[in-house]
């Protein structure tokens, strides 16, 4: 495995791990590897300092156990649930900052939902009901809803997915 410190287009800089070189050149031209902070697919290599290997060396990766979490959620927690019964019975919450690769593919989530959906703002719980009953044309869309719309549309069939948007840059 090579680590490479990689830098996209908007100069974030962050790292990653290949097979070899060539892996890592077939990937960045085929637009496989993108920025974690913006989604950038114009992903290059880095500046780096050579690693030089002693007889003792620390581990490369290293099992992270956060803590329990205590007390009420904040404000920023994320709700996640492996099954449709799983959310009902017990909630898990994560807090902390989103890690790279996961922010990176939220990024790409939100393209997209921009791309091929239309934005509806707050309207989004009044959209989706009419899209459902056929009284507007059947498309993606995407919107603004509070948890209780987003509960009424789900007890009425209407199925809907909630996804952290994250930004798109660092503006």
């Amino acid at each position: 495995m090579i680590h490479y410190a990689l830098r996209c287009a908007a100069e974030h800089d962050f790292d990653g791990w290949f097979k070899s070189s060539a892996d890592f050149e077939r990937l960045a031209q085929g637009g496989y590897l993108s920025c974690p902070q913006c989604g950038n697919t114009a992903v290059n290599r880095g500046m780096m300092a050579p690693r030089i290997v002693g007889k003792a060396v620390a581990p490369l990766l290293t099992e992270v156990h956060p803590p329990p979490l205590q007390g009420a959620p904040t404000k920023n927690s994320v709700q996640l649930s492996t099954t449709p019964t799983a959310l009902t019975e017990q909630k898990r919450i994560v807090t902390g900052p989103i890690p790279d690769a996961l922010r990176s593919m939220l990024a790409r989530i939100r393209q997209e939902v921009e791309a091929n959906c239309d934005y509806v703002g707050p309207n989004f719980a009044e959209e989706a009901r009419r899209i459902h009953e056929r009284e507007a044309p059947a498309r993606g869309i995407y919107g603004e809803a509070t948890a209780d719309e987003a509960e009424s549309l789900e007890a009425d069939g209407i199925n809907v997915a909630r996804i952290p948007w994250v930004p798109l840059n660092d503006s």
